[in-house]
């Protein structure tokens, strides 16, 4: 969600909840309030805005427009309902976390892929704040209200989690992540044989303007925010590659981004692309092997793998590894057994 400067306007009833607010970049050619919304919204449809819309939740400039409205530049769109919003309303669940370590300050939590780290519009349960409330009453809450966490992963991106347990923790956590000296490591496979056994890439990432739900590069310095990604070469396949990706940044999306700049990206990552067969050959026999592929690994093949960071109370370094989830092993074997087979 993106927020604005003034949000519920005075003249809009105050029993309204507020579930979604934007503002029009400067530059926006007039388009219809329910194609912009549907662009910006997850997991959202064009039949759900209009029926927002049909029943008087749609405000541009704090009034009720149709789902026709054509928006321009600067405008201010909100959505709003007599109810809260659903991400709002935490409710305990007794979830099976994978706890890796714990003590009074923090918890290392290993997210599995398909579970989504906090409620938000189309997923208000199940999340992994849902299991944490469950198994721990007093979490500190961050800057969004969100209990325990310090920084978060793609539902659909595996691996590890610190969780603050305390306000002290949280506040010491949450710095050295603005500091940008948390060891965050991930593997990937990605499409393509990568060329160069090492490499940086610091190319700028920002909101893609032709769709709010990506993420995008930008040359210019100015755009964006600055991103850094460092990767190394685990091992080749051929046509795909095993990769060790460092974050020094910790933009959204970044690695996937990232990767896709330089033209590899990530294997199965359907909102970038990577959902296609992007290399190889165009027998029968070598689209049937990558289908079967995709069905094994049904999500990007990317894994958080290893955090570190200082304690908050020995100030000591600690560092924590996680095994590749079984998924991910079984496509890195399947692709292994393939390249030997084809001699790549």
């Amino acid at each position: 969600m993106e927020n604005f400067d003034n949000k519920i306007d005075p003249l809009i009833d105050e029993t309204l909840h507020e579930h979604h607010s934007f503002r029009a970049d400067k530059g926006q050619e007039p388009l219809r309030v329910d194609r912009f919304l549907m662009n910006r919204i997850e997991n959202s449809t064009r039949n759900k805005i209009q029926q927002a819309a049909k029943s008087g939740s749609v405000y541009v400039n704090g009034k009720v427009v149709k789902s026709n409205y054509k928006i321009k530049g600067n405008d201010n769109i909100q959505i709003l309902f007599n109810y809260p919003p659903h991400e709002n309303l935490l409710l305990p669940e007794k979830l099976n976390l994978d706890i890796k370590y714990e003590d009074d300050f923090l918890l290392i939590v290993n997210k599995p892929p398909n579970m989504v780290v906090h409620p938000g519009h189309g997923n208000y349960s199940g999340t992994l704040v849902n299991g944490l409330i469950y198994r721990f009453s007093k979490l500190p809450n961050n800057s969004n209200d969100r209990p325990g966490l310090v920084h978060r992963i793609d539902k659909d991106t595996s691996g590890l989690l610190v969780v603050a347990k305390t306000e002290k923790s949280m506040t010491f956590l949450t710095k050295q992540f603005y500091e940008k000296s948390i060891l965050r490591e991930y593997h990937a496979l990605v499409w393509g044989n990568i060329e160069n056994d090492k490499g940086r890439i610091e190319v700028n990432i920002g909101r893609n303007p032709k769709n709010r739900l990506q993420m995008t590069t930008f040359s210019e310095n100015e755009k964006g925010k600055s991103a850094i990604t460092n990767f190394e070469v685990i091992k080749r396949y051929g046509y795909v590659t095993h990769v060790k990706c460092i974050l020094e940044t910790g933009r959204t999306h970044q690695i996937r981004v990232h990767m896709k700049h330089i033209g590899h990206t990530i294997f199965n990552d359907d909102r970038y692309g990577g959902s296609k067969i992007l290399k190889g050959t165009n027998f029968t026999k070598y689209r049937q092997f990558v289908e079967n592929c995709f069905k094994l690994i049904p999500r990007q093949a990317l894994h958080a793998k290893t955090i570190g960071f200082i304690h908050p109370k020995t100030k000591k370094f600690i560092s924590f590894d996680s095994d590749l989830p079984k998924d991910f092993s079984e496509v890195l074997n399947k692709w292994e057994i393939y390249s030997k087979s084809s001699n790549m």
